[in-house]
């Protein structure tokens, strides 16, 4: 091993100390007030529109003027996108399904027998 003295000096040590944490992160409920209805419109979900109208409404009631600058784009847009979600998925309640007509069964006989000539085979 080697003889050599340690250079280093104890006052210029200095402490670890974590940064502060970031007053604008992303939280989880923003994240599915943003999600969610996505994923309503495209399941037709009625449970997952509500759900979205949910969070998006709380995500809003619970936006403070620090998250309401950071962000791109307001919370009652997400709240507008649930709502949208929910006229997705019960638009066939609103504008109506016209029955489908199945053409009358005519034969409700068995299927004719399998000719001779096929059973050797």
């Amino acid at each position: 091993m080697s003889n050599q003295k340690d250079m280093r000096r104890e006052e210029l040590i200095v402490p670890y100390m974590a940064p502060p944490a970031k007053d604008s992160e992303t939280e989880l409920s923003g994240t599915l007030a943003s999600i969610l209805p996505m994923a309503a419109m495209f399941t037709r979900s009625k449970a997952v529109g509500w759900t979205a109208v949910w969070f998006a409404v709380q995500h809003w009631l619970g936006e403070t003027s620090g998250q309401n600058q950071a962000t791109s784009q307001p919370a009652y847009f997400t709240v507008a996108l649930s709502m949208l979600s929910l006229v997705v998925t019960y638009v066939q309640i609103i504008l109506g399904q016209k029955p489908v007509q199945l053409p009358p069964a005519t034969d409700t006989e068995a299927p004719p027998a399998v000719p001779p000539s096929f059973e050797g085979w």
